[in-house]
């Protein structure tokens, strides 16, 4: 993981943003970006000398845009702009979500292309550096015009207002904070204000968050599945990379050789592959893995895209020009990012829902292949995981309700001058309660897989399969009579969302596999 992050040498990467909103990496400006935004400063303040009105810079804003501000009352514009606009609602949105969306505007600023001063670009990176991070409501922002609300709650901080929690996760007034560690609050000065908050900072930081846990995610999904066909006595062969080869879409590819190097050396496998085996396909769940898993993988692709084109923006209106003019424009609209973020929701929900019918599989005796009713010890006086699926099932079906798309819901803001909006901040907070339900679903088919797999000894599972199942056993007890379930479902959450599941498992790969 980064330990430091450089801002304005160049885009930064979906790596560097995980290194600083999660693991508080250090952030550093570059000197060449300081020097364009003193540049940049300088036409700007050029412009508000101009007695012709600017918008921005001389003006109000939205619907107040043909307002000129005279000289004396800009300096008040600006700080009234950025506490009408911490406007947010709700609870506080997670510290890795508001540290994003501060990393990623100061990219923004840190380009030249907003009009802000030096001071400015050097107060957010000193903000994250302390870990100071101002307090964030839920509600507030349409996706338009950027992350409105969100972005002036952050921009209220740096002024010294409102509230923030510090390095050690206390509340506090934005000021003694800053005092405390050494940071001089910023009066803003001409354009300032705008340019602190016209950004898809908050879901695009969102974006790149869920982008990094769905890689993740997607690989255990897959090894989810290997176990739930090892333990029901299904085939591998269905997922040969010449019948993959067949239809070349390259997701599935990848999901399919995962599942071939997952279930590659297994006895389980092997137990039932001679022709005394008389079942001629497995069902849709089981056989058609890699078709859904991999659509998933291809829809990644496609956000990840979307998110790399938004890493190397500079979203601000107005927006100062290479060649020094100051231009509205209507770049900060989020659709491009609202967009994936709701078909990303769909692809979560429908992963899950998939997971879920092999857990249910795994628990009905008329299909799982030889296993006791709902693996469970006594029969008639053990329930077993009977209720673990209902979980899931309750899950899946919040999942279906959260793959709605919220991109299509505009509503128009501000005197309808702003009559068309992304909702973008929507989408992103439902995917990311979707990620959270995708972990938990997929936790629900390792315990139910591995206890199978439990249940077919004397036959070991493969090496791979194997590993994981070893891993749960850390935590979690195998077969035996009915016992409190819930601290076992979060306990392979825990192992399912801190990656610990994926890493077992790919560790154990036969040398020469080749997964994805």
């Amino acid at each position: 993981m980064n330990e430091s992050v450089t801002v304005g040498s160049q885009p930064l990467t979906p790596q560097d943003v995980v290194a600083v909103a999660r693991h508080d990496a250090r952030v550093t400006v570059h000197a060449d970006a300081v020097r364009r935004v003193a540049d940049t400063r300088a036409l700007i303040e050029g412009l508000a000398d101009d007695p012709q009105p600017h918008y921005g810079i001389s003006t109000g804003f939205g619907a107040l845009a043909t307002t000129f501000i005279a000289e004396d009352r800009r300096a008040q514009l600006q700080a009234s702009l950025i506490r009408s606009h911490a406007a947010g609602t709700g609870s506080e949105v997670e510290r890795e979500v508001v540290r994003a969306l501060m990393l990623l505007r100061l990219q923004t600023l840190a380009t030249g292309r907003t009009g802000v001063r030096a001071v400015v670009v050097e107060t957010y990176a000193g903000l994250l550096n302390a870990g100071i991070t101002p307090v964030v409501r839920e509600y507030g922002s349409l996706g338009c015009s950027g992350d409105l609300a969100p972005l002036s709650h952050v921009a209220l901080a740096v002024m010294g207002e409102g509230e923030v929690r510090d390095a050690a996760g206390d509340l506090r007034e934005a000021a003694d904070a800053l005092a405390a560690a050494g940071i001089a609050p910023v009066a803003l000065r001409e354009k300032e204000g705008l340019a602190l908050i016209n950004g898809t900072d908050g879901m695009l930081g969102m974006l790149l968050l869920a982008l990094h846990d769905l890689e993740m995610l997607l690989t255990t999904a897959d090894v989810a599945a290997a176990i739930s066909i090892e333990s029901q006595l299904g085939t591998d062969a269905v997922f040969a990379a010449d019948l993959m080869a067949l239809r070349p879409q390259l997701g599935q590819a990848a999901s399919a050789a995962n599942l071939r190097s997952f279930l590659a050396g297994s006895p389980i496998v092997a137990s039932h592959r001679g022709p005394e085996c008389t079942r001629v396909q497995d069902a849709y769940s089981l056989r058609c893995t890699p078709q859904v898993h991999g659509a998933a993988r291809d829809t990644m692709t496609h956000a990840a895209q979307i998110a790399e084109r938004e890493l190397a923006s500079s979203v601000d209106n107005p927006v100062v020009t290479v060649d020094g003019r100051v231009e509205s424009n209507g770049n900060f609209h989020g659709a491009p990012v609202a967009y994936v973020l709701d078909f990303l929701a769909i692809a979560v929900a429908d992963v899950a829902s998939m997971s879920e019918r092999r857990t249910d599989r795994a628990l009905d005796v008329a299909r799982s292949n030889g296993l006791p009713p709902f693996l469970a010890d006594e029969v008639g006086v053990d329930s077993g995981l009977m209720i673990a699926q209902y979980a899931a099932a309750g899950i899946v079906s919040e999942l279906k309700r959260l793959a709605a798309p919220a991109s299509v819901d505009s509503i128009p803001s501000s005197a309808m001058q702003e009559d068309h909006v992304s909702m973008g901040w929507a989408g992103a907070r439902k995917l990311r309660r979707a990620i959270d339900g995708l972990a938990r679903v997929l936790a629900i088919e390792v315990l139910t897989g591995c206890r199978a797999l439990d249940l077919r000894a004397p036959l070991a599972p493969a090496p791979v399969t194997g590993a994981v199942r070893d891993l749960v056993r850390t935590r979690v007890a195998g077969p035996g009579p009915d016992r409190f379930v819930s601290p076992e479902i979060e306990a392979v959450t825990d192992l399912v969302a801190s990656g610990a599941v994926a890493r077992a498992a790919l560790a154990r790969i036969p040398a020469g596999a080749v997964t994805a």
